[in-house]
């Protein structure tokens, strides 16, 4: 529940070498994520110059692990935690300050409207995340000659293609998925790594930098400011 038990976790696992641990941050192994990062690295888009992220789901029930503070309940932690993932994902970088605003359940004691401002060396990344809005998710990406759009980022269904738009600005292009489950690339993925010894595609390094991320917007909320996360400063 915090970057210091990730780190715990991570100087465990460098103990360990032969044992493997990956954080199951499942919608960076479907195909779509994988051809808007490609997009990006060839300079598809022209500079990346920032990224607009909704995530939204509706739960009031204060039985829900998603809505018990006592276990890391609230839309950051739950599903802001995407929105700053794929940020630092399509940047290949991490965000050097940090902003947010949050609006609390006054009865559940947790997050359910959550901003926040990620800004990095080359752009920044702008995202809203709720727990009791319409269901709703949506990732743009801008660059100085392309957009990229995707239309469900994350809970990205195993029944039906995914759909992906590009854009240079005079036209727009349909980008079609095949039909995929998500989990099982991921599953599939982990399972290679352990039976051929390998490395683990996403390293626990990144767990704990997303959740440096998190805990930086959280001390901006409280202080009201921006928080550097280079420094651990209040700007």
């Amino acid at each position: 529940l915090s970057a210091a038990e990730a780190q715990k976790l991570l100087d465990a696992a460098r103990k360990f070498p032969h044992q493997k641990v990956m954080e199951a941050f499942m919608y960076r192994h479907h195909p779509q994520w994988q051809w808007a990062k490609q997009k990006v690295s060839e300079g598809k888009i022209g500079e990346l110059r920032t990224i607009q992220t909704f995530f939204s789901y509706y739960n009031t029930d204060p039985d829900n692990i998603r809505n018990r503070a006592d276990i890391g309940g609230g839309g950051l932690m739950d599903i802001g935690c995407y929105c700053i993932s794929l940020s630092r994902f399509i940047f290949g970088a991490e965000p050097w300050r940090v902003c947010g605003i949050m609006e609390e359940d006054p009865n559940m004691k947790v997050d359910r409207l959550t901003s926040g401002i990620l800004e990095f060396t080359s752009g920044t990344s702008t995202f809203t995340c709720a727990t009791q809005l319409v269901p709703y998710q949506r990732v743009n990406i801008f660059g100085t000659k392309g957009r990229i759009e995707i239309e469900i980022p994350f809970n990205a269904p195993s029944d039906r293609p995914c759909k992906v738009w590009y854009g240079d600005g005079t036209r727009i292009e349909e980008v079609v998925l095949e039909v995929c489950d998500q989990y099982t690339i991921q599953g599939d993925l982990f399972s290679r790594v352990i039976l051929e010894d390998k490395e683990v595609p996403v390293p626990l390094e990144d767990a704990v930098a997303n959740m440096q991320v998190i805990e930086a917007l959280i001390s901006s909320t409280r202080s009201r400011s921006w928080v550097n996360l280079e420094t651990g400063t209040i700007a």
